[in-house]
């Protein structure tokens, strides 16, 4: 739960960060940026702890949520509808954000994590009910080792 609050801001400002970076670089000066790319790897890395698994589903829930929100938001002011302010971002976030957010990356990862998060198996929990548990194979006790059931019939009589 804590992963699904903390991880989707830091996923989205690297990601926008590394875009922006990237582009506005490569923009100026022809050549790639290794900070930009390092920046959208580490996004990319957090984004897949997030759609993990192991990871309560909360989390990819919360996460897709708000990427599928920020990813309405361009579709929104395509329609005439303003919702974002002018220079709300730095510059090189700003950017990344707008080209992020206008090519639909970010309403494909919003579906994308909460599609992951729907999956029946990652809301059955891990506990086992009723106290059953599997039985330890290990090797067979011997035959000959201290019965203590009824007596042996096959066994003469034996009188003190």
């Amino acid at each position: 739960m804590v992963a699904g609050l903390l991880l989707p801001p830091i996923i989205a400002a690297s990601l926008w960060y590394g875009v922006g970076e990237y582009l506005l670089r490569f923009q100026s000066a022809f050549e790639p940026s290794w900070l930009g790319l390092s920046a959208i790897a580490a996004s990319a890395i957090a984004l897949a702890f997030l759609a993990g698994s192991r990871l309560s589903p909360i989390a990819s829930l919360l996460g897709g949520l708000s990427f599928a929100a920020l990813g309405i938001l361009p579709v929104l002011e395509l329609r005439g509808v303003r919702v974002l302010p002018d220079q709300w971002l730095p510059n090189v976030m700003e950017q990344g954000f707008q080209t992020v957010a206008y090519s639909g990356v970010l309403l494909f990862l919003g579906v994308a994590l909460v599609v992951v998060s729907l999956f029946p198996s990652r809301w059955r929990s891990s506990v086992t009910h009723g106290g059953y548990t599997a039985p330890e194979y290990g090797p067979a006790p011997s035959p000959y080792a201290s019965y203590n059931g009824p007596e042996d019939a096959t066994r003469p009589m034996h009188r003190e």
